[in-house]
């Protein structure tokens, strides 16, 4: 077995991996960039060694300084993690040349399976089945249209390299086609450094099922069943879980078989995964869509049904073992389930947020897995992807999973940074995932009902509440006019008006009197309600009329971050001064809604522009978003391509259209 690994990865899959190399008492290695330098998983490793300056081309994604970190910290097997150089040919390659072992496949299958386009064609010729469609190299948009043509629409257009679903553009009419492969082109571009596309029939109400696979140096390949993804928003996995619900005990080992021989017709050494799409209204046909050639994000959920650990798996074969009796022998065994916790605001579209983490509390339980890079104090950028966290959750059988998974969820709280964690919730509690009605549009359908347009009544008293504890004069205040401005001379009885903003946006009112112990709460002039604050069972709970919600709080500054059942808000007091101030600058200025890059600039400054005319592209995540001019007017663009932003800069500012005085003849 190893001695020193360096792990050449971030966030919870480094801190993750860390773990394993600890159990098995192996050195580790973290290396971290500028925007990581406190970072989880560079305190919790053996060793830490800095690559480079934020930008990942200049730190994880540069293959030559992690080589050198590799010499100087003596490590002498890497361990990519996922994303970044995890299936990276030439990284491989350059880990042999210099005497280090890559903890994963060969760099042919590596190449071979990077390539869908090749790796539709070679698994194929081994007699797994494809999606039809055409997947050859080099096709110009001409001849995309004319194979769009051929296979009928709707249509998926999907680049040749990197997986993701990156660049990838689902196109249901014939118009639409044009403007989605230059898209297509350009973020396939930006992120693989290749533009290659194909396209391939749509599966309707498609259901995303992957097989994990394992194989030695020996000649060994074999599976430990399936997981099912079909919970996806915008082509990303949001949640998944093991064994697919869909799935019989024929079709399990038809997919299990066609994934092996996937592998196997490549001659995979380690742990990938080969996924596969199947439609819903026929469970029994499944299509090959790709191979991971690397550990997927989801893995939990197969070390929960199977009790194994797929890092030591890893590593052991790595070393040159083979697979034990442990892995040949190992059997599903319940229910598992896992949700991924973003930083993004499910009210905006679910674009990227940022900001310092300022507590955060992560679940406990039977059956409950927290793997997770956030820490109080964290910084939380736009420069990498944003996952922070994920809650995993077994039981020995489906309903109890999704229970657990929900009250682990409920009790998760990040306060400082806006997540998805009340949309997860939400999410895993819809009635067709509890029927297992799933298919990878049901997000897209049903997001209208899984996103909170704004706090719950429980939410606000919460709020209310703190201002009631504010109000009570504590330590040396004696005067009650030294006391915060909220003091009321009518007594604790007299009712405290509060204008809430809401996340920086809309205001509501909140009438409050009595105390913490004996509230009553009225909402936008509704009815009162009464309002208790307690603990309890090791924590904190909110008590509206006799019913209990986990509730917690925290004041930062003019800000009070509450979180209620999952859902997390920043709620404040209005300024109005402020709010006007921003109301007049909004009426001109074009804003950034999410941190990224300026990817491409579409009009100039001086230029006339209608209402709805796209001005500037910025992307961040993994998504593109096109901000357009909100009335008519002279526009003055204040970005370039290539710039970075921050949410709500101005990108482009607008003056009234001027009307000609001039007289025709």
């Amino acid at each position: 077995m190893f001695e020193t690994v360096l792990v050449a990865n971030r966030g919870e899959i480094a801190v993750r991996v860390i773990r394993t190399l600890r159990h098995l008492g192996i050195r580790s290695v973290a290396v971290f960039s500028d925007a990581d330098r406190e970072a989880r998983h560079v305190l919790e490793a053996d060793d830490s060694l800095y690559l480079g300056a934020t930008p990942a081309r200049e730190s994880y994604l540069n293959i030559e300084r992690v080589m050198e970190a590799c010499t100087r910290s003596g490590a002498n097997a890497v361990h990519p993690g996922y994303g970044f150089l995890s299936e990276n040919a030439y990284f491989a390659d350059a880990c042999a040349a210099n005497g280090v072992v890559f903890i994963g496949p060969p760099s042919d299958a590596i190449r071979l399976m990077g390539d869908k386009i090749q790796a539709k064609r070679h698994v194929a010729a081994s007699g797994v089945p494809v999606v039809p469609g055409r997947v050859e190299t080099g096709m110009t948009d001409r001849e995309l249209v004319e194979v769009a043509t051929e296979i009928g629409f709707p249509v998926l257009v999907k680049p040749s390299a990197g997986g993701g679903g990156k660049g990838m553009q689902f196109v249901e009419r014939e118009g639409d086609l044009l403007e989605a492969l230059t898209s297509a082109r350009r973020e396939a571009t930006s992120a693989f450094g290749d533009d290659t596309l194909f396209l391939e029939r749509y599966v309707e109400r498609p259901r995303h099922i992957e097989v994990q696979v394992l194989a030695d140096h020996y000649g060994t390949v074999m599976h430990l069943g399936e997981r099912e993804c079909s919970l996806q928003r915008r082509h990303q996995k949001v949640v998944e879980e093991a064994p697919s619900p869909l799935i019989d005990d024929v079709t399990r080992e038809r997919l299990g078989a066609a994934a092996v021989a996937a592998a196997r017709s490549v001659d995979y050494v380690g742990v990938g995964t080969v996924e596969f799409i199947v439609a819903a209204s026929r469970p029994d046909e499944f299509f090959f869509m790709e191979m991971n050639t690397r550990l997927q994000v989801e893995h939990p959920v197969t070390e929960m049904v199977t009790g194994l650990d797929l890092v030591e798996q890893q590593l052991r074969v790595a070393a040159g073992e083979a697979l034990g009796d442990d892995v040949m022998s190992a059997r599903i065994h319940g229910h598992s389930v896992e949700a991924r916790v973003y930083a993004e605001n499910p009210l905006r579209g679910f674009l990227p947020t940022s900001g310092r983490v300022l507590e955060v509390h992560e679940p406990t339980g039977e059956g409950v897995r927290v793997d997770s890079a956030l820490l109080d104090g964290l910084d939380v950028a736009t420069d990498y992807d944003p996952m922070l966290a994920k809650i995993v959750a077994w039981g020995p059988d489906r309903e109890t999973a999704l229970d657990r998974l929900q009250r682990a969820l409920d009790e998760t709280v990040i306060f400082g940074v806006t997540t998805n964690v009340g949309f997860l919730s939400r999410l895993v509690a819809h009635p067709n995932v509890v029927v297992a009605n799933l298919d990878t549009g049901l997000i897209e359908r049903e997001v209208a009902s899984l996103v909170a347009t704004e706090p719950s009544v429980e939410a606000f008293a919460l709020y209310a509440l703190t201002w009631l504890s504010r109000l009570t004069p504590t330590g040396s205040i004696t005067d009650p006019w030294s006391a915060m401005r909220g003091w009321r001379s009518g007594g604790r009885n007299r009712p405290l008006t509060l204008r809430v903003v809401v996340d920086g946006g809309a205001v509501k009112v909140v009438n409050v009197s009595g105390t913490c112990d004996a509230a009553r709460v009225s909402f936008n002039g509704g009815a009162e309600v009464a309002v208790t604050l307690i603990d309890r069972d090791g924590g904190r709970f909110i008590t509206l009329n006799g019913e209990s919600h986990r509730a917690r709080y925290r004041i930062e500054g003019p800000s009070t971050w509450v979180s209620v059942g999952g859902e997390t808000w920043s709620l404040a007091e209005e300024d109005l001064a402020i709010r006007a101030r921003s109301a007049a600058a909004a009426s001109n200025d074009v804003r950034s809604p999410m941190p990224g890059t300026v990817v491409q600039v579409r009009s100039t400054s001086g230029a006339d522009v209608r209402v709805g005319e796209a001005l500037v592209v910025v992307s961040a995540m993994k998504m593109e978003h096109v901000l357009v001019a909100p009335r008519d007017g002279t526009v003055d663009i204040l970005v370039r391509e290539g710039d970075s932003v921050v949410v709500d800069e101005v990108v482009a500012r607008l003056a009234p259209l001027k009307l000609s005085t001039e007289i025709s003849s």
